[in-house]
């Protein structure tokens, strides 16, 4: 076994380990989103996140109605399709220490 051949087996592991890493790591994300409770936007959504460790809901998925602002959008490809374009959206991004890449 030459010393470059070493270097290819050991540089493999190395790149498997990291991409099996990547792996778990998103898959534990998804199983998370997976078990989401479906939440109904209605009058009691306030008081819930209100009650919340932190006012904070960290996965949820909401469930409701959708009124259009202007007018409804409808498909030219599919016939009955209809949708909206959302206007706002808002994001609370937190900030977490990646000791990866030592920064926020």
């Amino acid at each position: 076994i030459t010393p470059v051949e070493l270097l290819c087996l050991g540089s493999s592991l190395a790149f498997s380990g990291l991409f099996y890493y990547l792996y778990r790591k998103k898959a534990r994300v998804v199983a998370r989103l997976q078990e989401a409770p479906k939440l109904q936007v209605d009058d009691d959504l306030p008081a819930l996140v209100t009650a919340a460790e932190g006012r904070c809901l960290p996965y949820v998925a909401l469930e409701g109605i959708v009124l259009p602002a202007k007018e409804v959008l409808t498909s030219h490809y599919h016939e009955g399709l209809q949708g909206v374009i959302q206007k706002l959206l808002l994001k609370e991004h937190r900030l977490i220490w990646n000791s990866l890449a030592q920064n926020w």
